[in-house]
């Protein structure tokens, strides 16, 4: 790998691009979180209010990252949000995490490290 293609998109640039990923999905779980309550309750609110800041926080980020990448390169980034479902899914309401779920997780970070690295 070329010295220009290592610093194509630096890491800082990646850290935040999956840091709003990582938000991105936290909004899933608050969505959860909100269905779980009595409807129209204020624990009601709060998780749907929580839902609402997340996604707004995602839009922001994902704005400012297509300034600096290509949307594919973002977008092929994006399934990494399952992965962070994954594990909000097994932290937060105990489900269990199997085999074929961590397999399918590989393959969408070989995906990612494929498109991220090849030439345009």
């Amino acid at each position: 790998m070329s010295q220009t293609q290592q610093n194509k998109y630096p890491v800082k640039l990646m850290i935040v691009l999956h840091l709003g990923l990582m938000i991105s999905s936290l909004s899933g779980v608050f969505a959860k979180m909100a269905a779980q309550e009595a409807l129209l309750s204020l624990p009601f609110f709060f998780y749907y209010g929580l839902d609402l800041v997340a996604m707004f926080l995602y839009a922001i980020i994902w704005q400012q990252i297509l300034k600096r990448m290509p949307l594919t390169v973002a977008y092929a980034n994006r399934p990494v949000s399952l992965v962070w479902g994954l594990i909000w899914g097994a932290m937060l309401f105990r489900e269990t995490i199997t085999w074929n779920m961590l397999l399918g997780a590989a393959v969408i970070f070989v995906g990612i490290y494929i498109m991220v690295t090849s030439d345009e």
